[in-house]
């Protein structure tokens, strides 16, 4: 958590508010998929993007702010890790919605696969 900034409990939907709105943004699933690999300082981060230190610790900020970031403060040096809980979160609500879409899905592969057989059946009288 940067400094200054107080923790304060959050509902389960404002904090998957913060996680979905970290995440909306490439530049930051950019940032989650290079600490995929481990730790990395902000330099190390920040190679690969064309924009200044100050806005990929803007970044950082905000996906320290939903959890998804550790910053390690060393002197000069910051340290950056990956913080697995806020991920499992948003995988617990996705969890939930699982069963809708597999049953969604079901019915409608049923449908489609009924249809067909119904098509051919009237095509095959059509050609009597």
């Amino acid at each position: 958590m940067p400094a200054g900034v107080k923790r304060t409990k959050l509902s389960d939907f404002d904090r998957l508010d913060l996680i979905f709105r970290a995440l909306g943004d490439r530049t930051r699933r950019g940032l989650l998929a290079k600490l995929r690999h481990g730790p990395a300082m902000v330099t190390e981060l920040a190679r690969p993007f064309a924009m200044s230190l100050p806005a990929i610790s803007r970044h950082i900020r905000v996906l320290e702010h939903a959890r998804l970031v550790k910053r390690q403060v060393d002197g000069k040096i910051h340290r950056c890790s990956l913080e697995a809980a806020a991920l499992r979160e948003v995988e617990r609500w996705l969890s939930d919605y699982r069963c809708f879409w597999e049953d969604t899905l079901g019915s409608l592969a049923s449908y489609v696969e009924g249809g067909s057989k119904k098509s051919k059946s009237w095509r095959g009288d059509a050609t009597r």
